[in-house]
């Protein structure tokens, strides 16, 4: 089997790393052969001190910081558990999402769906979830479909995937949660992890990272 190419990280320091994961590669392993293959194992063949800090859906693109070292490792999961960092994805969804000025939010608790796991429902016993989004452009073609912006202000399990599909606008190519026409209408999960922004708990310095999904 041939190796994969290298890394290009979008930021490298002494401390921490920023990388662009693709869609369609894990975080983490997962179980059996075919799934050794990952962000993380990749990230140490060439920092041997690199470490997950958080996860991005399978299925999922984009931005991705991961620690050198347990104790960046340590303050960095410190930074996501009390939400001071900022994130921001781009997805593109099934339907015509209103153009406004303002962002909207969507305010759903949410919970494991056992009998269905690793699919995630909205349950008013379920943990709080909060997505702030907020449509770009409506795209040309049928059936409809917009760009849209989101803010995750919790961050649980399938959090955007479900919310959005509780809102009536699923995101385009979902495999867990879209029917088999949903699925047909793009190649992979429309869904890109596009910003990145937080304090370096090393030097104090505000980081903010882009990378643009390129759907639209």
């Amino acid at each position: 089997m041939t190796a994969p190419p290298p890394l290009q990280p979008v930021h490298e320091d002494a401390h921490l790393l920023v990388l662009d994961k693709p869609a369609g590669l894990l975080c983490v392993p997962g179980r059996g052969e075919d799934k050794q293959d990952c962000l993380s194992a990749r990230a140490t063949r060439q920092w041997p001190d690199a470490l997950i800090v958080h996860r991005l859906d399978m299925a999922t693109s984009g931005l991705v910081v991961m620690a050198r070292g347990i104790e960046m490792q340590r303050a960095l999961s410190a930074e996501f558990a009390e939400r001071r960092v900022h994130k921001r994805y781009e997805a593109v969804v099934d339907g015509e999402m209103p153009l406004r000025e303002d962002w909207s939010a969507i305010d759903a608790p949410l919970m494991a769906d056992w009998p269905r796991r690793p699919l995630q429902k909205i349950d008013p016993a379920g943990k709080p979830s909060v997505t702030r989004w907020k449509a770009l452009s409506v795209l040309p073609g049928e059936p409809a479909a917009t760009h849209v912006l989101l803010e995750p202000l919790t961050g649980r399990s399938h959090q955007l995937r479900v919310h959005l599909l509780s809102i009536g606008h699923p995101i385009l190519g979902d495999a867990l949660y879209g029917d088999a026409a949903l699925q047909a209408r793009a190649p992979r999960l429309m869904l890109h992890a596009s910003e990145l922004g937080f304090v370096h708990p090393a030097t104090g310095e505000v980081l903010r990272f882009e990378r643009p999904s390129g759907f639209a």
